[in-house]
């Protein structure tokens, strides 16, 4: 099975919801679906998955003037997911920094 889940979301409105609801933030695959994040997620961390929150986001268009001329391209398309623990649950993200 490939990897689903490609990184965690660490950031400062991400640290401050996981704290406050015990939810947590992930870059997953684009094509991947809820039922397999939370099968990854439960197998990776060792937790038990209440709810998942899922959010496709769309490569936005960039451009820079340079001394040769305009340089345009587009960043990565890229799926978020939510992830909410039951209760007594919780992932420690910052162990392995």
């Amino acid at each position: 099975m490939s990897q689903i889940v490609i990184k965690p979301v660490i950031t400062e409105k991400m640290t401050a919801v996981s704290e406050d609801m015990n939810r947590f933030g992930f870059i997953v695959k684009y094509d991947a679906n809820k039922i397999q994040i939370k099968e990854e997620i439960e197998k990776l961390y060792d937790v038990k998955v209440d709810k998942i929150w899922t959010m496709r986001y769309a490569g936005k268009s960039k451009s820079r003037f340079t001394r040769t001329g305009l340089i345009t391209g587009k960043t990565k398309a890229f799926k978020k997911a939510i992830v909410s623990l039951e209760e007594g649950s919780t992932i420690d993200l910052y162990s392995n920094i």
